[in-house]
């Protein structure tokens, strides 16, 4: 399990996605976890609250994780903040463009919610 708390947020436009990843996070791995729909209303939580990383989901309407996070990157208290992409698309191209990107990794889903927190753990070499 991992260590607990950390500051996450997770950005998707799926509540079912949101409320179990959130779930997940909080009861399994013991993070203090924000959440929101869209990628303005995500840019605002981050502001608000100085995640330690972000879980961000690659489509969404209107602003796409990727636009989403080269949005990240222009406010400079949110620059360095950890990025971790959570996708359905798992080819091997897309998965090195959100690299190239910055992403720190991608995450496929579905994904087990037992095991998620320990996953982002392991991707952002928290102590696991």
């Amino acid at each position: 399990m991992a260590t607990g708390g950390r500051r996450v947020v997770v950005i998707d436009d799926d509540p079912s996605i949101r409320e179990v990843a959130a779930v997940a996070l909080s009861a399994v791995g013991g993070h203090e976890v924000h959440t929101a729909g869209d990628g303005v209303e995500g840019l605002e939580v981050a502001r608000r609250v100085r995640p330690d990383a972000i879980l961000l989901d690659v489509m969404m309407p209107v602003h796409d994780g990727p636009s989403v996070l080269g949005r990240l990157r222009s406010v400079p208290e949110l620059r360095e903040v950890p990025v971790v992409f959570l996708t359905a698309k798992v080819g091997s191209q897309d998965i090195s463009r959100l690299d190239d990107l910055g992403a720190v990794a991608v995450l496929t889903k579905p994904f087990d919610p037992l095991s998620l927190s320990t996953e982002l753990a392991a991707a952002l070499g928290w102590d696991a």
